[in-house]
C-alpha cells in the first residue's frame, strides 16, 4: 500500500478532490483495520468560497486546522450528531479542504456493519456521517496527520473516470453553490445523504 505523501495534499482543493477519487482511506483502530475506496468528494476553496467554513478568512477553534499544512484531518460535527471527515489541502495560511462524502468499503466490513448496525454494505459509507461512523472516525481525530500510521490515504492503483457536479446542501452559498466542485466516480451510483 503506497501512502500518499505530503506533496499530494499541498495543492488546491479542487485538484486534490479530483485526484482522491479512487484512492483508499484507511483507519487502523484498536478494533482493527477498516478501509474503502473514495468515490465521492467535494472541494472547499477557503476565503473566496462562500460554502467554505473558512470563507472570508474566518479563523476559529473549529477551522484552525485548515490554516495548517495540507494532509491533516479536519473533522466537524453537523446537526449536533454526525461527524464529517475532511482532508486539509493547499499550504500553510491558505485554508482549503476536501470533504470525503462516500466510500466503497473494502476491508473491515464486519467492523463497519457492527458500528453502523446494518448489514447492507452499499449503505455503510454512502454519506459523510455514515462514513465516519463506519470507519470509526470521530472529533478526537481532528488534526491527525494523514502521513502518519493511524488514518491515512493510499494509492492502490484504482483508476476511475470522474464526473463533476454541484456540491450538496450549500444553497446559502449564493453563486458558489453552482461551482462544479463535487467529484464522483463515474460508475458510482451514490445516493445523496
Amino acid at each position: 500500500m503506497k501512502k500518499l505523501e505530503r506533496s499530494f495534499y499541498e495543492r488546491d482543493a479542487c485538484t486534490v478532490a479530483y485526484e482522491l477519487i479512487g484512492k483508499v482511506l484507511v483507519h487502523d483502530s484498536c478494533e482493527g483495520r477498516t478501509s474503502g475506496i473514495i468515490i465521492e468528494a467535494e472541494a472547499y476553496r477557503g476565503p473566496e468560497d462562500k460554502a467554505a467554513h473558512s470563507y472570508g478568512g474566518r479563523r476559529t477553534a473549529r477551522t484552525e486546522i485548515m490554516f495548517h499544512e495540507g494532509g491533516l484531518v479536519y473533522v466537524y460535527l453537523i446537526y449536533g450528531m454526525h461527524c464529517c471527515f475532511n482532508v486539509t489541502a493547499s499550504v500553510v495560511g491558505k485554508p482549503e479542504a476536501v470533504l470525503i462524502r462516500a466510500l466503497e468499503p473494502i476491508e473491515g466490513i464486519d467492523i463497519m456493519t457492527s458500528r453502523r448496525g446494518t448489514s447492507r454494505v452499499k449503505s455503510l459509507c454512502n454519506g459523510p456521517g455514515k462514513l465516519c461512523q463506519a470507519m470509526g472516525i470521530t472529533r478526537e481525530h481532528y488534526g491527525a496527520d494523514l502521513c502518519g500510521n493511524e488514518i491515512y490515504i493510499a494509492d492502490e492503483g484504482y483508476d476511475f473516470p470522474v464526473e463533476t457536479s454541484k456540491r450538496i446542501n450549500i444553497d446559502y452559498a449564493e453563486e458558489c453553490r453552482d461551482f462544479l466542485w463535487r467529484y464522483i466516480r463515474a460508475s458510482a451510483k451514490v445516493i445523496p445523504s
